[in-house]
């Protein structure tokens, strides 16, 4: 298996950082230890350091049951919905299959099934038509050896996020063949979006707590689906982790006990951001943006002749902001913008961007 780099990831890695105002994480700001526990609490955890539940808590995953509409699918829990879409990819997919995935878009949605010796075809969203899914060309690519359409809903970098009817377009499509829909719907739960998983019998959904419960260092994510491909899932597991753990899992309990708290908080944060990021655009026309309701990550236009990775770098060089670039997701002229950092640095970063962009242009 050869994988490419994964540019996103690597740009993160390589410049985070280094960041004063990081604009582009795709998290909400983390929480702390603090915010779940008080001291009392943490006294559950004491014998909580053996494998537990393998395929994860019984209680916690009747607590994430209660995100869907139906009643008749399966769940196992991973680390992150990184892994879990992996999971799926390598227990789903042979050597000759052909995969459909999107761009701008997630690397891993392509790459990964090309590393499994998979014929992959990455559509375009529809820019002109505010990054919509690309229908015509799915209904034109798809063809007999076609085994999964692989999207996130609501979209990274995009923020593209599917209606019910929309759903109910791309599942015609897929149905009569059969294909899965492999869905990654972390930033799902802000709004209670439709899911595949709920709707199509092949859909399969990956979700986390990375991003809209704020705590990506917990690393706890799972994996929805029929029970026959949960439990191929699961044979695969016990060769690569075993089980997230009881440590994990009964913070991931914790965090779910207080997800309407978690979630207030955020929806606040991301509606601030959004009257913030308004004021902002109608003060500097240089940038546009699509934002959907739903999601708080989207892709950021600019106007000025720089490629994103030479604005990317220089902006984060003279003045502290951090942005991924729109290369690392093959398109250019856009940058990745989050709505979820804390509103004064979010606000301040919009603005020193402003400045820096100014002084900067003046001396081009």
């Amino acid at each position: 298996m050869k994988l490419n780099d994964f540019y996103c990831e690597q740009w993160m890695t390589a410049y985070e950082k280094e960041a004063v105002y990081n604009m582009t994480d795709t998290s909400f700001s983390a929480l702390s230890f603090h915010d779940l526990f008080d001291s009392k609490s943490l006294e559950e955890f004491d014998p909580l350091l053996d494998y537990g539940e393998i395929t994860g808590d019984r209680g916690l995953k009747k607590e994430i049951e209660r995100l869907y509409t139906t009643n008749d699918r399966a769940l196992t829990f991973c680390h992150g919905a990184l892994e879990g879409n992996e999971h799926v990819m390598s227990t789903l997919l042979e050597p000759g299959d052909h995969v459909i995935a999107f761009r701008p878009g997630y690397q891993q949605f392509y790459e990964y099934p090309r590393s499994l010796g998979c014929t992959v075809d990455v559509l375009d969203y529809e820019e002109e038509n505010g990054w919509k899914l690309p229908f015509d060309a799915i209904e034109n690519t798809i063809c007999e050896k076609t085994k999964m359409i692989v999207l996130a809903s609501p979209a990274n970098p995009t923020g593209t996020t599917l209606t019910l009817k929309e759903w109910e377009r791309l599942i015609e499509l897929c149905k009569s063949h059969s294909i899965c829909i492999l869905c990654d719907e972390v930033y799902r739960g802000l709004m209670q979006t439709p899911s595949v998983s709920d709707l199509y019998a092949y859909g399969i959904s990956t979700g986390s707590l990375s991003k809209v419960y704020a705590l990506p260092g917990l690393r706890f994510g799972w994996v929805r689906a029929k029970e026959s491909v949960i439990d191929q899932i699961n044979v695969r597991r016990d060769y690569t982790f075993i089980s997230t753990g009881p440590l994990v899992d009964g913070l991931a309990g914790r965090a779910f006990r207080k997800k309407e708290w978690i979630l207030k908080r955020n929806r606040a944060l991301l509606a601030e951001n959004r009257k913030i990021l308004a004021e902002w655009l109608a003060f500097d026309p240089r940038f546009s943006i699509r934002l959907y309701e739903e999601s708080p990550v989207a892709f950021l236009k600019y106007d000025f002749d720089w490629l994103s990775k030479t604005f990317c770098l220089q902006a984060l060089k003279e003045a502290g902001i951090f942005f991924v670039p729109g290369s690392c997701f093959g398109c250019e002229y856009h940058v990745r913008l989050g709505l979820g950092r804390e509103s004064d640095s979010f606000k301040k970063g919009l603005y020193q961007l402003s400045h820096w962009l100014d002084e900067t242009l003046k001396k081009t």
